[in-house]
């Protein structure tokens, strides 16, 4: 019981120790304690940002439907140099194939077809009007769900209203923050989209993060847009979600077989279309985010050993000042372990005021990126755990040497230094 009080005093005043000298060398403390901080900011703070990314990424694709794949037109290039040149020229999907492929692969499903009319339309109302960054889509009456939107006021098209070409539009979020005053209702008034007058069956359900920005969105019937918006070469997509679920493999080879029909393709032809499962793209995604990840992690281990070198000379600059402080110390009776103690604690202590000041930082700069993507706050608990790990071992490598110099200092020696 005494041994456990008399190691914890010590300990205590260690601690002490260390803090005064911390605080008699401010300057140099502070360098050392920045240079640590700005690896473990380094560190912290892109690892926050890509776990934002991955949570943003997948919230995303979860809501456009992970259990949905797309077909879209397919054309392969080579380019060598500033020369590009088309090897095969895959047709594009009309709409006539388009329109037969739902009707001939509906059981069970739902299918959507789509196309993007213009990613840089303007929408206006009155004396307001957005900027021209809106994405104008033409969709049928099965789009919303099948990419994971909802209605916030309205309704969404029907399958007549498609059929006969009605001029209508459901806007996204933020257009109707920009057009709209607070308390007026969007639903049934007429809008100027890309110079077209639409009237406004609903309102989306804001989303609030995701590729591009899924809140600045108009969607208009994709008969209707074909019209006004057609264009040479102009292909649309098909988007398919089983009602229930399914093998997603096994229903996307169902489909490739219905499309094939429908393209006059023969048996030995190959498929001249891509078939793309949301999941495989998101996986896709990450997987090239892995290499930010490394990138961010060397960053942090080279600026750490910088920090790790300047931290030891620091410690053995100031066993070399403190000589005299020492041989006093061991002329009244300090032991050789509690003198290798004392500076060890002091290293230790400067590493770990550093890794925190990074962390913290870290974390703001990662989550400044998160709320760009209009993601959730993040917090890495495994990499902050990994920082103190890190800046742990750095204080204990960076100080023993200077702890052990200082502890085998020949106290007569020491007393006599000037």
């Amino acid at each position: 019981m005494k041994s456990s009080i008399k190691r914890i005093g010590i300990f205590r005043e260690n601690l002490r120790i260390s803090f005064k000298a911390i605080k008699s060398n401010r300057l140099r403390a502070i360098l050392t304690m920045g240079i640590i901080a700005i690896g473990i900011m380094a560190l912290v703070g892109i690892l926050t940002a890509i776990d934002a990314i991955k949570s943003s990424l997948t919230s995303q694709f979860t809501m456009m439907g992970a259990n949905s794949f797309t077909i879209t037109s397919r054309g392969m290039n080579i380019q060598i140099g500033d020369s590009k040149t088309r090897t095969k020229n895959f047709s594009r999907i009309s709409f006539r194939e388009a329109e037969e492929f739902k009707d001939r692969f509906n059981d069970g499903v739902r299918v959507s077809i789509s196309f993007y009319a213009s990613r840089l339309s303007t929408v206006k109302y009155g004396a307001e009007e957005t900027n021209p960054n809106v994405e104008l889509s033409g969709v049928d009456e099965n789009h919303l769900t099948v990419a994971g939107y909802e209605i916030e006021k309205g309704r969404n098209f029907t399958a007549d209203e498609v059929q006969m070409n009605r001029h209508l539009v459901l806007i996204g979020a933020d257009i109707e923050k920009d057009l709209f005053s607070p308390g007026v209702d969007p639903v049934g008034r007429e809008i100027t989209v890309a110079g077209m007058k639409l009237k406004v069956a609903g309102v989306l359900k804001r989303k609030g993060s995701g590729l591009g920005n899924p809140d600045l969105v108009c969607f208009m019937p994709v008969t209707t847009a074909r019209q006004y918006f057609s264009r040479p070469n102009m292909t649309f997509n098909l988007t398919v979600m089983p009602v229930n679920p399914v093998n997603l493999d096994v229903m996307a080879g169902e489909a490739e077989a219905v499309f094939r029909i429908v393209r006059n393709l023969n048996p030995k032809d190959e498929s001249d279309f891509n078939i793309n499962k949301s999941d495989n793209i998101v996986k896709m995604l990450l997987e090239n985010v892995k290499y930010v990840t490394l990138a961010a992690t060397i960053i942090g281990i080279v600026t750490l050993f910088g920090a790790a070198v300047g931290l030891m000379n620091i410690m053995l600059v100031s066993v070399t000042e403190r000589t005299r402080e020492i041989g006093v110390r061991k002329a009244i009776g300090a032991k050789t372990q509690t003198i290798k103690y004392q500076f060890l604690f002091e290293s230790i202590m400067i590493g770990q005021l550093g890794g925190i000041f990074g962390i913290i930082l870290g974390i703001l700069i990662g989550n400044a990126v998160s709320s760009m993507l209009r993601s959730s706050f993040v917090i890495p608990w495994i990499w902050v755990i990994t920082g103190i790990v890190v800046c742990f071992i750095v204080g204990v490598v960076s100080g023993y040497a200077p702890a052990v110099k200082a502890a085998n200092i020949d106290p007569i020696e020491a007393l006599r230094y000037e």
